[in-house]
């Protein structure tokens, strides 16, 4: 079995997403994708991959006696249970009947299942990703402002998208419309927030947040699978 490799491959995509981290706060600072972030996210995606695949490989061979070596065959990632059935049947031949305990651990784990979305935007991003370019990190910035009250209230709201006028209170604190922002007063504290994150283009969600649930997820999949393998 190629379990050593593969606990090796996660072990070592642990340690990326730590400098990665640290990379992506740089850059965050900078407002500037460092190319070194790319790379290494290109690069975790790879091991990450990679060691789906060495998974593959050991149930192909232990349950399905029949499949042709020559074959092209990958870890399963599918759209929906149609799909699943289809491909698995063709790629790993009399799994189901040899073992329905590992069939069963890899339909559990599909992205159309609740809680596995990460996995099918994992293998988009790692797909899109063979082909040269890392798909772009767009960087967004969220702007809220939050006022918080002496009674433990609070309210907040989006700047761009709410436009005050006079009379207007909150908290019985009036808002200045060239400011658009409460009058100072003792009772309240107002903050002004923005949110900043990366996020891929085209997938629209944070990049950080892909990639850490990824490796988390992919270490609890290959767990499951060589657990009854």
């Amino acid at each position: 079995m190629r379990k050593g490799n593969v606990e090796a491959l996660i072990k070592n995509a642990e340690e990326e997403l730590v400098a990665i981290r640290a990379e992506y706060d740089r850059s965050l600072r900078q407002r500037e994708i460092d190319v070194n972030l790319r790379i290494d996210i290109k690069k975790l995606c790879e091991s990450l991959r990679s060691s789906l695949d060495y998974v593959a490989h050991d149930i192909r061979e232990k349950h399905c006696p029949s499949a042709k070596p020559n074959d092209r065959f990958y870890f399963p990632i599918l759209p929906d249970a149609a799909s699943f059935k289809k491909k698995v049947a063709t790629w790993f031949p009399g799994l189901q009947a040899n073992d329905p305990r590992v069939w069963n651990a890899l339909e559990s784990i599909q992205p159309y299942q609740t809680g596995f979305d990460w996995l099918g935007l994992f293998n988009r991003l790692n797909n899109e990703n063979k082909h040269g370019d890392l798909v772009e990190q767009t960087r967004t910035e969220t702007h809220r402002v939050n006022v918080t009250m002496q009674d433990g209230g609070s309210v907040s709201w989006d700047p761009a998208g709410v436009k005050f006028g006079a009379g207007v209170f909150v908290g019985g604190v009036p808002v200045d419309p060239s400011t658009q922002m409460p009058v100072p007063h003792p009772s309240q504290t107002v903050e002004k927030m923005i949110w900043v994150d990366f996020r891929f283009k085209g997938i629209d969600v944070s990049a950080i947040d892909l990639i850490s649930r990824s490796v988390s997820g992919v270490k609890t999949i290959v767990t499951q699978i060589y657990s009854i393998l």
